[in-house]
């Protein structure tokens, strides 16, 4: 963002919400600005995925360690104490660029490039993905890559239901038998499916958005602008992780064969609580720094701290799925459209 970006977005948050809230939205602004600026310029850290150990990688996209604590009472492998890694991105696409090519638009934050040391294991690994910046990665580097986004959409969710990612990777599991599978949900990522209802495309003008505000978009400032709450966000945000956990996770571990599954994510989420508190339902304490959802090359604990939890799954040949995806052709707009259902652009 560039400075006149971020002074007309100012100009337009004091119009649109007053003066007080529209200068703390601007400040927050700037604030993620300079992180961004210190995230690229060097201060960067976290751990490649293949330097650690699993068979079955399962990431939930979005995924704070202390959202993931809560379903411990739901899920036996879930504990409450939840072990973590340190993500090397903030956000979906510098993940999927520092883990998988060596086109990072930032200065290195590791030795070596990823091709240089993880050439062999990339190569056994089936990529299974519902993110659509895996568009980013060499198909040709991977044994497999289905980018369920292309064809399992659904335009009433505003985004591809975990049910179709877990069908496709059972059936990459089967037919390919990789030595590694990447298994990547959008969910918990936002749009969050209970508030849907609230937050559908509306063409009317947004921060930042010249078109029409979409569901993730709209969201994100209606919390910044205080017209719903943090929790009423983490309560939507946790029933969307619900959502993957009971249609994606659970079919999954009882349809694939692997000694060690791990629960992640690429990234967490911040929901713009300033100083040491951060709301995560269990009084926990943390730095959010008054930026919301996972800006790229931010390098905060609670954008870079990912959850690392491990089962095993046992295939019952319970789920019967074919072994070809659907063919479909999306279009650079249907694309764009969906990216800023996510609230990307």
């Amino acid at each position: 963002m560039t400075l006149q970006d971020w002074m007309d977005e100012s100009r337009d948050r004091v119009a649109e919400h007053g003066v007080l809230t529209g200068a703390r939205g601007s400040a927050e602004a700037l604030l993620t600005g300079v992180l961004d600026r210190v995230g690229r310029n060097g201060y960067n850290y976290g751990t490649s995925i293949f330097e650690r150990e699993w068979d079955v990688l399962v990431v939930l996209d979005t995924c704070r360690p202390d959202l993931l604590a809560e379903m411990a009472q739901n899920y036996d492998y879930v504990p409450r104490d939840v072990p973590t890694h340190t993500s090397l991105g903030s956000a979906s696409i510098e993940w999927v660029k520092k883990n998988f090519t060596d086109d990072d638009y930032s200065k290195p934050t590791i030795d070596q490039t990823v091709n240089d040391n993880y050439e062999d294991k990339l190569a056994d690994t089936a990529y299974v993905t519902a993110n659509l910046f895996a568009e980013h990665i060499d198909e040709g580097a991977l044994l497999h890559l289905d980018e369920v986004h292309e064809y399992g959409w659904n335009d009433d969710d505003y985004t591809t239901p975990p049910e179709v990612v877990t069908e496709r990777a059972v059936a990459a599991a089967r037919e390919h038998d990789p030595e590694y599978l990447i298994v990547h949900y959008m969910q918990p990522h936002a749009p969050y499916r209970s508030m849907i209802d609230r937050y559908g495309w509306d063409e009317k003008p947004g921060i930042g958005n010249q078109g029409a505000t979409h569901p993730a978009r709209e969201m994100w400032e209606e919390l910044r602008a205080g017209a719903v709450s943090v929790e009423e966000v983490w309560n939507a945000y946790r029933d969307n992780l619900r959502w993957v956990m009971e249609d994606g996770v659970e079919p999954l571990l009882n349809n694939v064969d692997a000694e060690t599954v791990v629960l992640s994510s690429d990234h967490g989420e911040v929901f713009g609580r300033w100083g040491l508190r951060k709301w995560t339902g269990s009084g926990q304490t943390g730095r959010e720094w008054g930026t919301y959802a996972h800006p790229p090359y931010v390098p905060i604990r609670t954008l870079k701290e990912v959850p690392w939890v491990e089962t095993s799954a046992t295939d019952s040949g319970a789920l019967e799925v074919e072994t070809e995806p659907p063919k479909s052709e999306v279009s650079e707009s249907e694309r764009q459209d969906r990216l800023e259902a996510l609230g990307y652009v």
